[in-house]
């Protein structure tokens, strides 16, 4: 779940927080949203699944202040060993993910997790 301290104010209509992160080493990415449950931005989740990202994890919650929030990952198969992503695909996939979700007016700062938070 990411960590939301109001969402009063959200990034993007119905969009309350993207994560663009990878576990060690930093190879493949995937990408962690929180939306409005109730009006669900059906086009931010197309425009990332129009990516080739799938959603691989979904759930729903009430945050603090009482709103609905759903949590999605998507995750997007590379030619890889175990579906990770080569060089070439880490740099295609994060420049065109950085260009759609420059649309909504959002900027992403891909990351690696720390080994506690990759493997907990």
């Amino acid at each position: 779940m990411l960590f939301l301290k109001s969402t009063s104010a959200p990034i993007a209509p119905g969009v309350f927080a993207v994560d663009v992160a990878a576990k060690p080493p930093g190879k493949t990415f995937m990408v962690y949203v929180a939306v409005d449950a109730v009006e669900t931005p059906s086009g931010f989740i197309q425009a990332v699944e129009g990516l080739g990202f799938k959603q691989v994890f979904t759930k729903p919650y009430t945050h603090h202040d009482g709103k609905k929030i759903v949590d999605i990952h998507f995750q997007k198969a590379g030619t890889d060993i175990f579906e990770g992503w080569t060089a070439a695909e880490k740099e295609s996939n994060l420049q065109r993910l950085d260009e759609v979700l420059a649309g909504y007016n959002i900027k992403i700062t891909p990351r690696v997790m720390s080994l506690a938070e990759a493997f907990r």
